[in-house]
């Protein structure tokens, strides 16, 4: 009889597939429905008509081909089995599928499995499931557009704050509470310091949220090794980058992937194993 803990995070990796097959769609979209609001807020304030536009938004239109507008049948969009089915290429025009929409899919699924085998079946395992899709969604919609949306990073920020406050998660609401507001201020004091130094912006205000909500997630205490960690992860990938010339025009690197990177680290080993990780 197959082990019930094993089942029943198995159950939640399957549909972790599933919640990786739509943050593929909210990777995408979302920023340009960000770009949209932000037209149409322009054009207000100069006093212009927008230009009409065809609905879009996290449903509406249909997954279609970018190349040949081909749109994707249902069974077009199982994840990872319609990728190996169609060998990675489009159904009507053959053109290569990227191989990012089965990883995102994959490692969406093997989170939720390691959540559910973790925390079981319980308010605090579905949790920290709806942590990780977001960190996801919020890593790659930053490394593709260095774009940090309020409207996931705000949502986790009081998740963290209200699960703690339900007793939810182990973390005490105070610990929660400062470790939101440290998260904030220590990175908003970091920018304005570099700002004030060099004349530059070193990072966006989203990188404030989002180690704000970190820190709302794992207490105040989490954020000397979360920053320590995303420091590391971040200094490895730019030098690798740097000297394979895949860094972007600029040399600039967004830090939110290497935020997002060492919450999951934090997530899955623990704030005090990182310390130890890295020797301190």
């Amino acid at each position: 009889m197959p082990d019930p803990s094993l089942l029943e995070a198995g159950l939640a990796g399957l549909f972790g597939l599933l919640v990786g097959s739509f943050l593929n769609v909210v990777i995408y979209r979302l920023p340009k429905m960000m770009e949209r609001e932000w037209a149409a807020e322009c054009a207000e304030l100069s006093g212009t008509e927008a230009p009409p536009a065809e609905e879009f938004n996290l449903v509406r239109p249909r997954s279609r081909c970018r190349q040949c507008g081909h749109q994707i049948r249902w069974y077009e969009n199982i994840p990872v089995i319609s990728y190996l089915a169609l060998r990675g290429k489009c159904a009507g025009c053959g053109t290569a599928i990227g191989l990012r929409y089965p990883l995102v899919e994959l490692a969406t699924g093997a989170l939720f499995f390691f959540c559910v085998q973790h925390w079981g079946p319980t308010p605090e395992g579905a949790a920290w499931c709806l942590f990780s899709a977001a960190i996801v969604a919020l890593a790659l919609i930053d490394w593709d557009t260095t774009f940090l949306p309020d409207d996931i990073t705000l949502p986790l920020l009081w998740a963290g704050l209200i699960l703690a406050a339900l007793r939810w998660t182990p973390l005490p609401l105070p610990q929660a509470l400062w470790g939101a507001v440290g998260g904030y201020l220590s990175l908003w004091l970091v920018y304005h310091a570099f700002k004030l130094a060099t004349g530059k912006e070193g990072m966006g205000h989203g990188d404030f949220k989002l180690f704000a909500a970190l820190g709302a997630w794992f207490g105040w205490q989490a954020l000397v090794p979360i920053i320590l960690m995303a420091s590391v992860i971040g200094a490895i990938i730019g030098i690798v980058m740097k000297y394979s010339s895949g860094l972007r025009e600029g040399g600039y690197v967004p830090f939110g992937p290497f935020l997002a990177a060492a919450g999951l680290t934090a997530m899955m080993f623990s704030p005090g194993a990182i310390l130890q990780f890295i020797g301190l």
